[in-house]
């Protein structure tokens, strides 16, 4: 069967053009995702994808991931930038061949066809140059350059429910048209495509997120009336296929949270809040080859699918915590000893708690209500722009503030002796009123009807951060051995 590789340009540490809130990592995505599920609803072919999510993927795993799997045929999709309108495609400048240049020419006439005469998309033309990902795929390779994410009119198509879908359906009709693949005679199910997620670095706001498109451009339009602009991302959760309407992505926490309160106050309950870690977990779905690790993963569980008590033992290190943090944020505090040490005495999941101090200060880089000064890491008492919440004299007693406050959600027990009351909202507390972490739903956080899902997807990306460090310290011993 004929295997096409589709390219979502950018990723992760490197999001491509940016303009106001949007970057091009996410519409290149959300245009990989919805062609390949109408490549596969359609035609017999094969689609694997470079990435599935918002991870950094390098220009030479793209290429040598192409020369790898053989495919038939490479496609890199991406936003233009820079002053300019419209449509254009690229082919290798040192020499396409024949076929390359046919597989071009029909594709891009066939995204023509359907966006020129219905959204007036100018054609910019057919074109070459020497990028990578042409220059070194051994398959026939082009490269799309889908419209100005600078240019007005441009990011209007780009936010546009209608054009994403007719865009991504003419890319792959463009496809099967040009390596005429066979279509399908009936209707199946596409295979699940993972959510965008991963490495990201913004808060993205999501007023709804539906299983049926229809109801998802609804939304769109009820928001376009009450002038809240918002644009389609298709996305899978838990193996569904969901159709989210995002409303912005934000560098800085507070102004995702300002958002959210607009949204909540314009009735819509549902929206959230999408972390960056959260963005992170969603599994690859890419084919794998088991033969290329002789270590078996452990297997750990989607926090979207269980919950855990607040409870409990503390199952990863402080010295891999502070690890975990320092990728993100180099300068950020050295605390996981004191969530490691402390929680042991109050029987708490220090290294949840951690993650959660982490949700909290936007890994410890404070760009909310909280400054670095107050040692306060779980947003104690933080409720709005002019309210910032306790403050501590020493890092230590700030997590310790942390967690006789979880203490005093987790169970209705009297603290424990050997350390004086530092958290001054504890007595307000209803004890023993949030035993699990998404119990916290709507009491720490409010909304906050994802606050436990937050905390939980930032831990599991510790958990699997943790896994690669000891499999790197397994694989350094045996090579000494």
């Amino acid at each position: 069967m004929t295997t096409v590789l589709l390219d979502p340009g950018h990723g992760g540490s490197d999001p491509g053009a940016t303009y106001r809130n949007y970057e091009e990592e996410d519409f290149t995505l959300t245009i990989a995702l919805l062609a390949r599920q109408h490549l596969l609803e359609h035609y017999q072919v094969n689609v694997l994808m470079t990435r599935t999510d918002d991870r950094t993927v390098g220009l030479s795993e793209r290429s040598s991931m192409a020369n790898r799997e053989n495919v038939d045929f490479f496609c890199s999709i991406h936003i233009n930038a820079g002053g300019g309108t419209g449509f254009e495609s690229y082919v290798y400048n040192g020499g396409a061949s024949p076929r390359t240049i046919q597989y071009r020419s029909v594709i891009h006439d066939q995204i023509m066809s359907v966006i020129g005469p219905k959204y007036s998309v100018k054609d910019r033309g057919k074109k070459s140059a020497n990028f990578h990902v042409l220059r070194e795929t051994k398959m026939p390779a082009v490269l799309l350059e889908t419209l100005f994410i600078d240019h007005s009119n441009d990011i209007k198509l780009l936010t546009s429910s209608d054009f994403m879908s007719d865009y991504a359906a003419s890319l792959a009709d463009g496809i099967g048209k040009a390596l005429n693949l066979p279509r399908k005679s009936t209707r199946t199910t596409p295979t699940p495509q993972p959510s965008p997620a991963a490495g990201s670095r913004m808060y993205k706001v999501i007023a709804g997120s539906f299983k049926n498109r229809e109801n998802a451009e609804k939304l769109i339009n009820e928001l376009k009336g009450k002038n809240v602009d918002s644009f389609l991302s298709a996305a899978m959760v838990d193996g569904a296929s969901y159709f989210r309407v995002q409303t912005g992505a934000f560098k800085n926490l507070q102004n995702a949270k300002d958002q959210l309160a607009r949204l909540v106050q314009l009735g819509y309950k549902d929206a959230f809040i999408l972390t960056p870690a959260e963005q992170g977990t969603a599994q690859s779905g890419q084919k794998t080859d088991s033969s290329r690790s002789s270590t078996p993963q452990p297997k750990t569980p989607s926090p979207d699918s269980r919950d855990i008590p607040i409870l409990g033992e503390t199952l990863v290190s402080g010295t891999i915590l502070d690890l975990y943090v320092e990728k993100t944020n180099p300068s950020a505090p050295q605390l996981g000893d004191l969530y490691e040490q402390l929680s042991k005495s109050y029987g708490i999941r220090g290294d949840i708690a951690f993650a959660q101090a982490i949700h909290e200060t936007n890994y410890f880089r404070f760009t909310g209500v909280v400054n670095r000064n107050q040692n306060n890491f779980a947003g104690i008492g933080a409720t709005g722009p002019n309210v910032t919440g306790a403050s501590f004299s020493t890092p230590r007693e700030g997590v310790l503030a942390h967690l006789q406050h979880l203490y005093a959600y987790a169970t209705t027990k009297p603290l424990p002796a050997g350390f004086p009351l530092v958290d001054p909202r504890f007595i307000y507390v209803e004890r023993g009123s949030a035993p699990t972490w998404k119990d916290l739903n709507g009491k720490w956080a409010v909304p906050g009807s994802r606050y436990g899902e937050m905390i939980l997807s930032i831990y599991l990306s510790i958990l699997q951060f943790a896994i690669q460090q000891l499999n790197a310290a397994q694989s350094a011993i045996s090579k000494q051995i």
